[in-house]
């Protein structure tokens, strides 16, 4: 019994390495061919600046009660950690991003230095990214670093979806300022 289900964990993790390589060249062409200039925007460096400005000082357990604080108001009808979030313009100008992908975005967000959202188009389940790849991988690497995360069957989408992720410099003064991730139909690449 245990190594017939052995055998089953290796195929079923097979299985998934291979759709991810079969999505990860993809993924990485729609992030360059369509993605990369958004993190350009004044719009987006204007709200990493501002985010920046504001968290640089926050200590860890600061970081960790806005993350909790957030993760508790998903779902709730008053959200005063989430709102500022979703209501900003850069919020507005990811949102409309999501909506003239043709379906290929599920959504947007954006990082600033310490990990925590500083605009998304939509509720994400947590509101600090700081401890995921798609911050550690890019704004943890530097200027020109991109991440490419797993791509997963999502249940309730019935499709395969991915994120993608990159770091946010400022184009003027080539100061890392944050991440920008990017959640993809990964099927409408093909």
């Amino acid at each position: 019994m245990l190594k017939q289900s052995l055998i089953t964990l290796t195929c079923v993790l097979a299985a998934q390495s291979t759709i991810a390589d079969e999505f990860t060249p993809a993924l990485e062409s729609y992030l360059q061919t369509n993605v990369v200039e958004w993190a350009n925007d004044p719009v987006i460096i204007d709200a990493l600046r501002t985010a920046n400005a504001q968290t640089l000082s926050y200590n860890n357990d600061q970081i960790l009660q806005l993350d909790q604080a957030w993760r508790a108001e998903v779902g709730q009808s008053s959200t005063p950690t989430i709102t500022p979030i979703l209501n900003n313009p850069a919020a507005e100008f990811l949102r409309n991003q999501v909506a003239n992908s043709g379906g290929t975005i599920s959504e947007a967000f954006i990082m600033d230095a310490v990990g925590l959202n500083a605009a998304a188009s939509s509720v994400t389940s947590d509101m600090w990214q700081g401890d995921e790849a798609k911050f550690s991988a890019t704004y943890g690497v530097g200027p020109g670093a991109t991440h490419v995360g797993d791509v997963e069957f999502d249940e309730s989408a019935q499709t395969y979806l991915g994120q993608v992720s990159m770091a946010v410099t400022d184009p003027a003064t080539g100061e890392l300022l944050g991440a920008l991730t990017v959640g993809v139909n990964a099927e409408q690449l093909f």
